[in-house]
Parts: C-alpha cells; structure tokens; sequence
C-alpha cells in the first residue's frame, strides 16, 4: 500500500491532507530523518509529529469504559472516542466496539478495525462467556443463583428463555455474574426479573481476557497472548 493512503487508512487526514504532512515534513523516521511520500516504510519505524503512529491495521484494543460513555461513532453528547486518540473514529475501517456497553455501564470494552474478529466475538454461535460484577438496590434473596442457572428464566416482552447465567454472591447487595449471550440490557433485566435493580453494572473479563489493573479510561493493544485469551473458554 502506499505510504500515503496507508497513513490516510490510520485516520491522520485526508490523502491531501496527509500529502501536506510529508511537504511540512511532518513524517520522520526513528531518528527523526524526513520521509518523503515514495519511500519504502514499517509501520513500528514511522513517527508523524514525532509521536509513532497509532496501533497498525488489524489490531484489537482493550478500554476500561467509564460510566457516561456512549459506544458509538454518532454524534453524542459524551462518546467513547472523547478519551481515546480522535484518529481511531476517522480510521478506514473504523475502530469500533466489539459489542457494547450502555452509558451508565462500565469496564472491559474491546475496539478493532478487525471485521473477522469483531464478527467472531459478538457471533451467538461463539458463546464467549462475559463476567460483570453487579451492584444491587437490594439484598439478594438467596434463590437468584438458582434461577439463572434453570435455563428457563423469560425476560419481559420475549418468547425464548435465557441460557444458564452464572451467579456468585460476593456480599449481600454485589453479585458477580457470567453469561454466554448478549440480550440487550440482559443483567438488568435479569435482575429486574426477580424484583431487584442494578445500580452499577462493571464488566471484568471476556472469554479469559481479563481488564485486570486497567485505569478507567485507558486503554491499551491486546498482544498475541490476549486474542488468545479472548477466543478461550472460561
């Protein structure tokens, strides 16, 4: 690919708007050599601004989303590409969510420019298990675990029961819960279901990818190992 389009494809511009970064020589090598738009390149070894260039084609991504994001390339008052490089929005393909998280959830969200990875995650045929821990308006009432592993749990307005969900009580108002689909709002609604009401809803792990010491907010590229993780069972 050309140098020019392929910085263009990472989101530093328009191909023209990229042409005028060479002419400023704005594009530098390592050592801070000019690059002109015909040289020969490696992703690791090219610097625009100084700064290495952002995360290659094909990559994935690990956010720690903070509550009062919204997961969208729309137009919204606070989207989650408010906190990482503005670039990633402007990418072709994009750099998008594997899956969501609402607003008023937080925790592990995965990005990639990746459509066979992304694909993969959120297919329901993967049946990747996803665990959150959940804060409760109220007390648990000690037969929740039990009802969500029945596989026979109807959530309002659907026909088709919820698959076995995991529940582990940590205290008497925090839950951790492990579930294999992707229902809109399902924790929520899950607990609505028995009479309770999630006040904060965090995700932790996705297959065996955990978010581990992750600051809210930050982000980091899964490396080999991750996407390994990612596409194993728990």
């Amino acid at each position: 690919m050309k140098f020019a389009k392929y910085l263009a494809n990472l989101g530093y511009g328009t191909r023209r708007e990229v042409q005028r970064l060479f002419a400023r020589g704005a594009v530098t090598n390592a050592d801070g050599g000019v690059l002109a738009v015909d040289d020969a390149f490696t992703h690791d070894a090219v610097r625009v601004h100084g700064e290495p260039l952002d995360p290659p084609p094909g990559s994935a991504l690990m956010f720690n989303k903070p509550v009062g994001y919204v997961c969208s390339t729309r137009e919204s008052s606070q989207l989650i590409y408010d906190l990482l490089p503005h670039r990633f929005r402007s990418r072709s393909p994009v750099m998008a969510p594997i899956g969501r998280l609402d607003a008023d959830s937080s925790g592990l969200l995965l990005l990639t420019d990746d459509g066979a990875l992304n694909h993969r995650v959120t297919s329901p045929k993967t049946h990747l298990p996803k665990v959150y821990e959940v804060r409760l308006a109220n007390a648990l009432q000690g037969h929740e675990a039990v009802t969500f592993a029945s596989g026979t749990l109807l959530l309002e307005s659907e026909t088709e029961p919820l698959k076995p969900v995991t529940l582990e009580q940590v205290d008497q108002r925090t839950a951790r819960v492990t579930l294999t689909e992707g229902r809109y709002h399902q924790v929520r609604r899950m607990f609505a279901a028995v009479g309770n009401h999630v006040e904060a809803l965090h995700r932790v792990a996705i297959g065996r990818l955990h978010l581990g010491e992750l600051p809210s907010g930050e982000w980091r590229v899964l490396n080999a190992e991750d996407v390994l993780r990612l596409n194993a069972r728990a």
